[in-house]
């Protein structure tokens, strides 16, 4: 059978054997509360109480919770907020009923923009049909990186960086909304640039920052402005994204890089950044050596595999990325370099590009900065990408033990979770390991555009155990996100294309917050209620 001899290809070259069990993903019930399927039954009881600024709060847990939400009850506000100060404590409903919250208010926000066009006065009518006579007079231009068409607003909704929105009128708005809607309707290649106006505004459409924008990067703002950052208060703010203008400083210290003493900050980073151009004078010129050379051969093959984004590939880049890469690898003999460990250095260097320029990198000229700048980025990204992985190095030692105990869990998560769709991939034979693997050994960076990784990387880096651990939830909620499309494949070929390429490439902020909602719900559910569910 065509299905076998598929199969047969794709294990031989992506697969070792899975160990022969592992632990079961307690506390579950089957088939589990879902929000999604349940709606109807939990609208009686998701009514949102509004807190007024000094009501005093009622002594119940719920009240607690709702308190410290201040206004993420409003719709359209970042409504992962609700699940990022989420107590330790609270019962399962209260969560159950935040989530819900989280994804019912993403539909109405989606019904709201689909009916916005309808509605608008006659005089933009006209100018609409006059820019659609306008354009059709013009040839279609072919896409370029710095030319990404964008994506109708209730689809992704994404938003424009402040240094572009500044130059917009309101005038342009009607015009923008047509071509928006004709290069829906237009063939293009699937060619993303590298952070494709990535605006940390709440993606509500909005093309200025907004008052409630503005406070979220004060509140950043006077927490990392103390003599002692709250380390604590930090990752709560961090949960629902973070503002570019602080994500730099914030992910250092999330990640255990930067010491929350403000006064210890500057010497530590010299201190870390002449380490790392020791080790480059100590290691480097090995890489032409007979035992090293093949891992410096490797790496020098991957990093031109990483992005289609032209960052990527300009030689100083792939410089920087060879030497990160390969001088990790000598340091961590236990794993060495593995492939999928190149894509993981990219989010960080971008972020910390972004510490040196306004404007945004997709066409950016990194040799343009000062020297001192790049060497500061290299390093920093470094010392990140190592913090990062001494979590999950046992993804990358000998047969990988680290992902196969995910992929594992992951199935059988899903098993519990959607029923239907781990009885459809079993029918067709489609194994967990032989779509998921790179999902765990790329955190899903293959599957995503690279401004939703760094939207997904804020939470991780504020989240307990983010890419150990949380990932695995990621994981499942984004493939039941995709049960629909599953179910009408209906052969192995067909869901093995599917799963490899799936339609991310128009997603922003608004689908990783309902994915990230989706997530923290089943990791409540299944893995912080060990006793809840009995099966």
């Amino acid at each position: 059978m065509s299905n076998d001899g598929n199969k047969k290809q794709f294990w031989k070259r992506n697969t070792a054997k899975v160990p022969g069990s592992i632990q079961h993903v307690y506390g579950a019930q089957h088939p589990p509360f879902d929000p999604l399927l349940h709606a109807n039954l939990m609208k009686a009881g998701n009514k949102a109480q509004s807190l007024t600024p000094g009501k005093p709060k009622k002594a119940t847990t719920f009240q607690e919770f709702e308190s410290i939400t201040s206004d993420a009850w409003d719709v359209g506000d970042d409504d992962d907020e609700l699940l990022a100060t989420a107590a330790q404590n609270l019962n399962i409903e209260v969560v159950m009923e935040t989530a819900n919250k989280v994804i019912e208010n993403h539909s109405k926000l989606q019904e709201q923009q689909q009916k916005q066009p309808e509605a608008g006065p006659e005089k933009d009518e006209e100018e609409e049909e006059q820019q659609d006579e306008e354009e059709a007079e013009e040839p279609v231009p072919e896409l370029t990186f710095g030319s990404e068409p964008r994506p109708h607003f209730a689809e992704s909704r994404m938003v424009k960086s402040l240094s572009e929105a500044h130059l917009e009128s309101s005038k342009d708005g009607a015009a923008e909304r047509v071509a928006l809607q004709r290069q829906q309707s237009l063939p293009h290649r699937p060619v993303i640039p590298l952070v494709a106006r990535m605006a940390d505004q709440n993606t509500s459409g909005a093309l200025v920052m907004t008052e409630r924008e503005a406070s979220r990067l004060d509140k950043f703002r006077q927490v990392l402005a103390g003599p002692n950052t709250d380390l604590d208060e930090l990752r709560k703010l961090s949960w629902s994204g973070i503002p570019r203008q602080v994500r730099p400083i914030t992910w250092k210290l999330l990640s255990g890089y930067l010491p929350a003493n403000t006064e210890r900050r500057e010497s530590t980073l010299q201190r870390k950044r002449q380490e790392y151009f020791g080790f480059i004078q100590q290691y480097y010129d090995s890489r032409n050596d007979e035992h090293h050379q093949d891992t410096y051969r490797q790496i020098h093959i991957d990093i031109p595999r990483m992005s289609l984004e032209c960052l990527i590939l300009q030689p100083r880049v792939t410089e920087i990325f060879e030497r990160i890469l390969f001088i990790w690898a000598i340091r961590h003999p236990a794993s060495g370099y593995v492939q999928g460990i190149n894509d993981l250095v990219t989010p960080f260097f971008v972020v910390y590009v972004f510490e040196y320029i306004e404007e945004e990198v997709e066409n950016f000229d990194v040799s343009s900065l000062q020297e001192e700048a790049l060497r500061n980025i290299e390093a920093d990204s470094f010392w990140c990408m190592s913090k990062l992985l001494d979590g999950i190095q046992d993804n990358y030692t000998f047969a990988q033990p680290g992902i196969q105990r995910k992929v594992r869990a992951l199935e059988e998560l899903v098993s519990r979770i959607d029923e239907s769709v781990h009885r459809h991939m079993q029918q067709y034979e489609v194994e967990y390991l032989q779509f998921a693997f790179r999902w765990m050994n790329n955190l899903l960076m293959r599957e995503l555009p690279l401004r939703c990784t760094i939207r997904l990387w804020d939470t991780y880096q504020a989240e307990p155990e983010g890419f150990s651990h949380f990932h695995l939830y990621v994981c499942a909620a984004f493939l039941v996100r995709w049960r629909k499309e599953i179910l009408e494949e209906k052969d192995f070929q067909g869901l093995m294309i599917l799963l490899q390429n799936l339609p991310t490439m128009h997603w922003g902020n608004e689908e990783v917050s309902v994915l990230l909602a989706e997530a923290y719900r089943l990791k409540f559910a299944f893995a912080d209620a060990p006793n809840h569910y009995k099966r």
